[in-house]
């Protein structure tokens, strides 16, 4: 087992694609004798507000990753009214809804009542990249640098992988930079980010997150690939609620 610690931006290209009209988007293209063809299990959708992003039900958890973001949602269908599925996050916040008719509704914190999203194709499989230990030291200064420009000070990623761990902790250390930059946003989230004073990643048997002694620490299951490992908004939510 290797422990390595980091503190040094990040970004990821954005990719593009056709864009059907919302009608054959929600409700698929329909040949003459009036049969619907279902969705890819892997496609990219695109909202009415221009978001853009994959829904990847080909594994266990159906993912979800927005073209803007580095973030994989690891999601967990559930039966709504009407036949339609319910997908939740880790707090069990809908985040997605779909339709026997093929229509699908994201949810989020600037649509709570949802917004309509329409098929745009077929989209690319959401996968952890294997990750030496060179990689993985980097990944971690980056997310340490990402937080600790946010923060405004400091904040040291460290973490204690393995082969097998390693690609899981370094997609989670630039989830948790992302929570520590949604925390900054807000008074309630930044007073609590002040307590932490570094953060730390480990492997362990179910994903999770906790608060102690100054210590951000989150706990990755590589056994369940990227939903192994809490979200963004889970860790927010911890920070949160630490007394």
């Amino acid at each position: 087992m290797a422990t390595l610690c980091a503190a040094v931006g990040f970004a990821q290209p954005v990719a593009a694609g056709p864009v059907e009209s919302l009608r054959e988007g929600l409700f698929g293209h329909r040949p003459a004798d009036g049969r619907q063809f279902p969705a890819p299990p892997i496609a990219r959708y695109v909202t009415e507000d221009g978001d853009v992003f994959t829904l990847d039900r080909t594994q266990a958890r159906p993912l979800l990753k927005f073209e803007n973001s580095y973030e994989v949602w690891a999601l967990k269908p559930q039966p709504g009214p009407r036949g339609d599925t319910i997908y939740k996050n880790d707090l069990g916040e809908p985040v997605l809804r779909a339709t026997r008719l093929g229509g699908v509704t994201l949810f989020t914190d600037q649509r709570p009542g949802g917004s309509a999203a329409a098929l745009s194709g077929v989209g690319s499989p959401l996968r952890l990249a294997i990750m030496g230990p060179q990689a993985l030291f980097e990944r971690l200064a980056l997310a340490s640098a990402r937080a600790s420009r946010a923060a405004r000070r400091l904040i040291p990623f460290e973490a204690e992988a393995t082969p097998a761990s390693s690609a899981l902790i370094a997609d989670s250390a630039m989830v948790t930079s992302e929570a520590v930059v949604r925390m900054t946003k807000h008074s309630g989230s930044r007073r609590m980010l002040d307590r932490i004073l570094k953060v730390r990643l480990v492997a362990g048997r179910e994903p999770d997150a906790e608060v102690t002694q100054g210590v951000l620490e989150v706990t990755v299951a590589p056994t369940q690939g990227l939903a192994g490992r809490p979200s963004s908004d889970r860790i927010v939510h911890v920070a949160q609620t630490f007394h």
